[in-house]
Parts: C-alpha cells; sequence; structure tokens
C-alpha cells in the first residue's frame, strides 16, 4: 500500500507523465491511478476495457438511488420531473426560463468525478475520488447520451403503469428537449464536454441546454467558446468571497482552486451565452452582512446575466455535514437578495420560486429575454 501511494501521488504531482515515466507504460499507469482516490476517500472507478468506469460498489449505491449509469456517466429523474408527469408541479427553472420539466433530461458525463467536496452538496461527494480524466479513457459522447436517454427511459417504465400520471407527457419527455448538466460531479472535467454539447445540439428534440460548473476548469470554458460549444445557459457555482472562506465551503482538492474560480468568473463578462452566477447561502458559512458586501464587490467581475440566490436545502448527502438549521427560511432569502440588488446597478429582482427558497435577479444592463427563445411561445400560453 505504501509503494501504491507513492505512486498515485507522484502521479498527480506530475506535469510530464511520459518524461516522469518514460520507462513504463503510460495508459497503465493511468489505469492503476484511477483505480485509487486522490484524497483517502472510498475508491469508486475502475478500468474494465481500457475505459474509466463506477465500480460495482458505488455504482450498485447509485442504481439503488434511482439513478441511470453508463460507465462514468449518469442521469437521474428529479423530484420536478416526477411531479410534472402528473400535473403537480413545475421546477423553478421552468417560471424563471420557460423549459419543459417533464422534458428535461439531468445528466452528468462525471459522476464520481469531482475537484470538491462542497459542504452542502446533496450528492455523494464520499464517493469521488480522481481528479483525472484522460481523454483517450473516457466514452464518447454520443455513446454517453444515446446510453443515458435509454437509462432514463427505463427509469421512466413503472410510471406508465400508475394512472395519476398523463400518458402523454410520459410519451413526450421520452424525448428530451432541455438537458441540465448538472447531475453529480463537475462536467468541465469531461475532456469530451464541446462534443458532447454539439451532439446534444444536433438532437432534433433540443430546445436547450444548461451547464452548471464549479468553476474548476477554466481552460474548459475557454474552450467550449473557442469551439463554439458554449451551453444555452451557463451556470457558476458561487458560494464564497474570499480563499478563506472558499476553502471552508468548497473544500477544493486543487491548491489554486480560489485563482481558478476567479478565472471563471472574468470569463463570463465576456461569454457569448446566457450566464448565471448561482449563489448557496448556508447559515453559519456565508449568511451575513459581510459576505453580503463582498458578493457585490465580486459580481460585477462576471456582470452575468441572472443571478439566482437559493438557500442551501437539508437533502441527500448533505444531512451527513450539515444541520437542517443551516438552512435559511424563504424570507431570509428574499431579505438577502433584495439587499443585493439595492447594491448592484442595474440589477432588478426579477422573480422568486418560494417551494425552493429562490430568488432571481436579473441584469438590465445586460438585458436578455428572461425565456429561452425557443419556448417564447410555450411559456406565453402557459
Amino acid at each position: 500500500m505504501f509503494a501504491k501511494n507513492m505512486l498515485r501521488n507522484a502521479f498527480l504531482r506530475s506535469q510530464d507523465l511520459r518524461h516522469r515515466f518514460k520507462d513504463l507504460n503510460l495508459d497503465r499507469i493511468v489505469l492503476i491511478s484511477l483505480s485509487m482516490s486522490c484524497s483517502g476517500e472510498y475508491t469508486s472507478h475502475n478500468s474494465g476495457n481500457n475505459l474509466i468506469q463506477i465500480d460495482t460498489n458505488a455504482k450498485a449505491k447509485l442504481l439503488n438511488a434511482k439513478y441511470g449509469v453508463y460507465n462514468h456517466s449518469a442521469v437521474e429523474l428529479c423530484h420536478w420531473t416526477k411531479k410534472s408527469f402528473a400535473h403537480e408541479g413545475d421546477c423553478y427553472k421552468h417560471k424563471f426560463y420557460g423549459i419543459s420539466t417533464h422534458r428535461c433530461m439531468e445528466m452528468t458525463p462525471t459522476a464520481l468525478n469531482c475537484e470538491n467536496r462542497c459542504v452542502y452538496c446533496w450528492r455523494p461527494t464520499e464517493f469521488y475520488d480522481t481528479l483525472m480524466m484522460p481523454e483517450n479513457l473516457v466514452d464518447e459522447p454520443d455513446a454517453i447520451v444515446e446510453n443515458l436517454i435509454q437509462e432514463r427511459r427505463r427509469l421512466m417504465t413503472g410510471f406508465y403503469g400508475h394512472k395519476k400520471y398523463d400518458k402523454d407527457r410520459l410519451d413526450e419527455a421520452l424525448f428530451p428537449q432541455h438537458y441540465a448538466i448538472s447531475l453529480s460531479g463537475e462536467p468541465t472535467m469531461y475532456p469530451k464536454l464541446p462534443a458532447l454539447i454539439r451532439y446534444l445540439k444536433k438532437l432534433p428534440a433540443t430546445k436547450s441546454i444548461f451547464l452548471v460548473t464549479n468553476g474548476q476548469e477554466p481552460q474548459m470554458l475557454h474552450q467550449l467558446a473557442n469551439e463554439n460549444s458554449l451551453p444555452t445557459q451557463l451556470y457558476l457555482s458561487t458560494n464564497a468571497t474570499n480563499r478563506h472562506s472558499f476553502l471552508r465551503i468548497n473544500r477544493p482538492r486543487h491548491p489554486d482552486a480560489w485563482e481558478r474560480w476567479l478565472t471563471s468568473l472574468q470569463f463570463l463578462a465576456g461569454c457569448n451565452t446566457r450566464t448565471v452566477i448561482r449563489i448557496t447561502l448556508v447559515r453559519s458559512h456565508n449568511f451575513n452582512h459581510e459576505t453580503l458586501m463582498q458578493f457585490s464587490g465580486l459580481i460585477p467581475k462576471a456582470n452575468p446575466h441572472f443571478i439566482e440566490i437559493k438557500s442551501y436545502m437539508h437533502v441527500g448527502m448533505s444531512t451527513q455535514r450539515l444541520e437542517r438549521q443551516n438552512m435559511l427560511e424563504m424570507e431570509e432569502v428574499k431579505d438577502f437578495s433584495e439587499k443585493l440588488c439595492k447594491m448592484l446597478p442595474g440589477f432588478n429582482v426579477m422573480d422568486e420560486s418560494e417551494v425552493s427558497r429562490i430568488v432571481v435577479l436579473q441584469n438590465m444592463n445586460r438585458y436578455t429575454d428572461r425565456f429561452i427563445s425557443s419556448y417564447i411561445h410555450q411559456a406565453c400560453n402557459v
């Protein structure tokens, strides 16, 4: 074990792998490294058929949690998608931006890969392990999308047997219109992300693609822009205003994590697509007047089209790290949002969703219609 740890640490530090391991097979070293945790956590990947795969134990846990899994990728029917099958409610993204909740596919090409271990994350960060996703060891975009669509359809089969669910809606949902690349892990770690987004855009039913990033791979954001592969709407997770709070809340694995995030923040200002700063407020972590003031100085660097301010929700794996008291009441979210809005010239309070404890601000100086153009007719008739 000591020898393996030495190899792992040397691998992660190396900036020139072929030189460092010139007498060894690099692919073999990569496979060894991918099978070991980079942070002393659970090992969750193996490399069957020379491709990264979630290992059997971790996959079983994801399947038990009603995920669909394909190698290193995953899909899920979220709470609001399932409710929308029965006309029992829609996600706030429908109210804010017009997307079709029942035709939303929440997916990720990096189910258990992330550079952070955010304290408030409801995903299974305890099973995240590797920081490495070599291009020659990942699935092709078409394989990921087509297999995850099939997994999503498998997850839907039981709904057809229950009379409360709208069969027409279920039929429509078999062909997603909206792709939320955000389910788990950090999607910008997937080295073929530009090709993945281009593939999704070419599907006949596609109307929109949302990408959520933690900002740890700014070079990938630039690659998306350079390859004309930006999503319809790009989210940057934002929960800290300085290095100290960033390390405390995000628990990053990269030593230059704060600088990486700042680079991504500044990228948004010139980004040729819809942009969103998503602030997650956690009591005792970033819900205070000092942080409010610091947010007001930081956000203009991104000049986003929208700012979503939401409360941490005490669900999933986050319940093992935080208490219910860390959640905010809706009135607290509204008060914080209104104060922040007054500090940001050109921003207005656009809308809110009480059930999701979220408020959205809109930048009138960088105006874009709140409703995505491909949904405008549909939204106006809701």
